[in-house]
């Protein structure tokens, strides 16, 4: 296995997949007690978690690739072509294309040996 710079944090951020993304912002902004944020992230409108420097999280609708169950972001090293090529070699799938977010970086999602997703994300 050759050695590349691992990033500061392996987690870079996470989603929760939810069913109606207006109700369930509400929800999570009143337990937390704090507004969640609506952006476009990539392909995806989401409601961002609150957070001070780095990632957090965010709600998406539906389930699409990100499934029913929450999806962890790691860091890669980049280039992320990179990292998506090991995907393949360690035996997991990219299930996605690339997507570019304005938050200056890009990530992909894939799927582990089990079939368990995640994402693979560089920043800019």
């Amino acid at each position: 296995m050759s050695k590349t710079k691992s990033p500061a944090s392996s987690a870079a951020w996470f989603e929760i997949a939810v069913k109606n993304l207006d109700k369930a912002s509400k929800f999570y902004g009143t337990v937390l007690g704090a507004e969640l944020k609506r952006e476009s992230m990539g392909p995806t409108e989401v409601a961002v978690f609150p957070y001070e420097g780095g990632m957090s999280g965010n709600l998406y609708e539906g389930g699409g690739v990100g499934g029913a169950t929450p999806v962890v972001h790691l860091n890669a090293p980049k280039p992320l072509e990179d990292a998506l090529g090991r995907v393949k070699t360690a035996g997991g799938k990219v299930v996605s294309e690339i997507h570019t977010i304005p938050q200056g970086g890009r990530f992909a999602y894939c799927q582990d040996p089990d079939g368990t997703r995640f994402g693979l994300f560089t920043p800019a």
